[in-house]
C-alpha cells in the first residue's frame, strides 16, 4: 500500500463495488484536498452515493483502497470505522432521517451529546446552527410538526453541529424548492469554508455543483471527463447522457 499525498484528507484508488452482481463502481480513483468542496456529479444511478459510502467508511469496496489522513479505512474493523464516522465525519441524506421522540434542537445536538458534551453546551451550539439555517423558531417542535424542508434543514444542522473534518452530502437539498435549495447551499458552503470543513457533495444538479471548488463526474460507475445532463425539467431524459472517458 502507498499512502496518499500529504495534502489529501481523503484518497481513493481503483475502487470496485458490485451490487447484486452489477457494477456500481469500476476502478474509480480520486483525492480530496483539505478544506476543499468537491462535487461528485452525474445522473442518477451513476455511482455517486456508492462512492460517498466508500469514502466515509460505510461500505467496504470489493477491491481498492480508501485513506483518511494517511490512515487506511479499507483495513479498519467495523467498530473502528463506526468510531471514525462518529468522531470525524458528518453525513446528510437526500431525505431527512430524524429521531421522532426528539425535538428539532435535540436532533441537531445529538452528535455532540453522543460524544459526551454537556446538554447545555450542546443545546447552545445546536440553536446557533438552527438560527443560521433560518429555523430557529422550530427548535422545540418535533419532526411530525415540521415541514419536509424544515426537517431537512434540521438534518443539515445536525451534520454541521459537531464541526466534522469531512462532511458527506448526498443530494442534500433534494427535498427543497430551488430558492430554498440555493439559500441552504450557500449557508452550507460558507459554514464549511469558515470552519475548514472538507465537503464531498453528490449532486446531479449543475447549479449545485457550481458552488464547489472542483467537480468530478461519474457515469455508469466510472470517472469521466464530461457528462451532458438534460435540463432539470426533462426528468424523463435523465438516463441519456453523453460522455468522454477519462484517460
Amino acid at each position: 500500500m502507498v499512502a496518499p499525498p500529504d495534502n489529501d484528507v481523503l484518497w481513493a484508488r481503483a475502487l470496485h463495488v458490485k451490487h447484486n452482481g452489477s457494477p456500481a463502481l469500476s476502478g474509480v480513483s480520486l483525492g480530496v484536498r483539505v478544506g476543499e468542496i468537491l462535487a461528485v456529479g452525474g445522473p442518477r444511478g451513476s455511482g455517486k452515493t456508492t462512492l460517498l459510502r466508500c469514502l466515509s467508511g460505510q461500505l467496504l469496496p470489493q477491491q481498492g483502497e480508501v485513506w483518511f489522513n494517511s490512515t487506511p479505512v479499507h483495513t479498519m474493523g467495523p467498530h473502528t470505522r463506526e468510531r471514525l464516522r462518529r468522531d470525524r465525519f458528518g453525513w446528510i441524506d437526500p431525505a431527512p432521517v430524524l429521531v421522532p421522540e426528539l425535538n428539532a434542537w435535540e436532533n441537531a445536538a445529538l452528535p455532540l451529546m453522543l460524544r459526551g458534551v454537556g446538554r447545555r453546551q450542546a443545546k447552545t451550539t445546536a440553536l446557533e446552527w438552527l438560527e443560521r439555517l433560518d429555523i430557529g423558531g422550530c427548535a422545540r417542535r418535533r419532526p411530525y410538526a415540521l415541514l419536509q424542508a424544515e426537517r431537512q434543514r434540521v438534518a443539515i444542522a445536525r451534520a454541521l453541529v459537531p464541526a466534522p473534518t469531512v462532511l458527506f452530502a448526498d443530494e442534500p437539498t433534494a427535498p427543497l424548492h430551488r430558492v430554498e435549495s440555493a439559500s441552504v447551499l450557500r449557508t452550507l458552503t460558507t459554514a464549511a469554508r469558515s470552519h475548514g470543513i472538507t465537503v464531498v457533495l453528490a449532486t446531479h444538479d449543475a447549479d449545485t455543483a457550481a458552488l464547489a471548488d472542483r467537480k468530478v463526474s461519474l457515469l455508469d460507475g466510472r470517472r469521466v471527463n464530461t457528462v451532458h445532463l438534460p435540463p432539470a425539467t426533462e426528468t424523463e431524459s435523465e438516463g441519456r447522457a453523453a460522455c468522454s472517458l477519462s484517460a
